[in-house]
């Protein structure tokens, strides 16, 4: 910037202060490499610590006083700063889950499955499934009829697998560039299992939001991220898989009978291969949010249907530890 005198009289033309969303824009890619939570001494000037010092802090000097600038800017800046501190999913625009073109390929594919179930698949025994469902639902008492043993371990392996989506989704499987959230997906999971979190993945758009101190200790984080709930979602799972290869040949033949023939049943089984599919996907997405490096030998273990995810679930850093870890790297005096 040069300054022109043309006389000793005249004044000199005012300094114009730089834009403050490009001095924002500028401060965030001086940070785009932050961890997961924002750091405790992000202001200068040896601010105080308060509550919720896990958020995003911009630095002093960047900031115009209160009422001063435009809101529309400051919301941008915020939106801009928290996309740059939060760690992304496969690094600049294209090659995610979000990128529009693979949007439309997994909308098409989540179609192409409604289709199939609802028009395509086996519908033999409509009342015999009707009368399953009642059985497994305990609607019906004991007539003495037995259950087969594989379809009654799959049918509560299938209750588990929305709490693992839980664990995975949230919170670092939130959408912080859509107004979309992820809970009434995860709650119509219960019902429709991937069918009804398939639209969800279409609809996704990372980074995650920042993650602050005070919404870990509260429900559902705190719940779903005890080792206790992984733990106890761990040996459960084991067990119903344990129990279904024990079964005799005979019912295992038994089910393979009721899958060709059972719409209820062959649904079941796609909606526990295409979970068990997505699956390895969102543990990387929440294992390279959280930046638990040394974790990558888990990866391999995703694979396995149920008891991969759940493992993961049970040996990944709490949230709480990196808040804390976070908390101890910025105390550290900067150089």
């Amino acid at each position: 910037m040069a300054l022109v005198l043309t006389c000793a009289q005249a004044p000199l033309p005012t300094l114009r202060k730089p834009p403050r969303l490009l001095i924002a824009r500028i401060a965030t890619f001086t940070r785009a490499n932050a961890p997961l939570f924002g750091s405790a001494r992000g202001c200068e000037g040896g601010a105080a610590r308060r509550r919720g010092w896990a958020q995003i802090c911009r630095d002093s000097s960047l900031q115009e006083p209160p009422g001063v600038g435009p809101p529309e800017q400051e919301k941008e800046s915020k939106d801009d700063m928290a996309a740059a501190t939060v760690p992304q999913i496969g690094g600049g625009g294209g090659g995610r889950l979000s990128d529009w073109t693979t949007s439309v390929l997994l909308f098409g594919f989540w179609a192409g499955i409604i289709y199939y179930v609802f028009q395509l698949a086996p519908n033999q025994t409509p009342y015999r499934d009707t009368y399953f469902l009642q059985k497994l639902l305990s609607l019906k008492g004991d007539d003495g009829f037995r259950m087969n043993g594989v379809l009654v371990s799959l049918w509560y392996i299938m209750g588990l697998w929305p709490l693992v989506y839980s664990m995975l989704l949230l919170p670092t499987g939130r959408s912080s560039q859509s107004k979309i959230p992820v809970w009434p997906f995860l709650v119509l999971s219960c019902f429709g299992g991937a069918y009804a979190l398939i639209p969800y993945f279409v609809l996704w758009k990372p980074p995650p939001p920042a993650i602050d101190e005070d919404e870990i200790g509260q429900w559902p984080l705190k719940f779903l991220e005890s080792k206790l709930t992984a733990g106890v979602m761990f040996a459960v799972g084991l067990g119903l898989i344990i129990y279904a290869g024990k079964a005799g040949g005979d019912d295992w033949r038994e089910f393979f009978q009721y899958f060709r023939e059972s719409k209820f049943i062959h649904a079941t089984c796609l909606d526990f291969c295409l979970l068990s599919t997505f699956s390895p996907f969102w543990v990387y997405n929440d294992m390279t949010a959280r930046r638990w490096k040394n974790g990558s030998w888990v990866l391999p273990l995703a694979l396995i249907p149920f008891l991969g995810p759940s493992l993961y679930l049970l040996l990944r850093p709490s949230l709480s530890s990196l808040l804390g870890a976070s908390a101890a790297s910025s105390d550290k005096p900067q150089k």
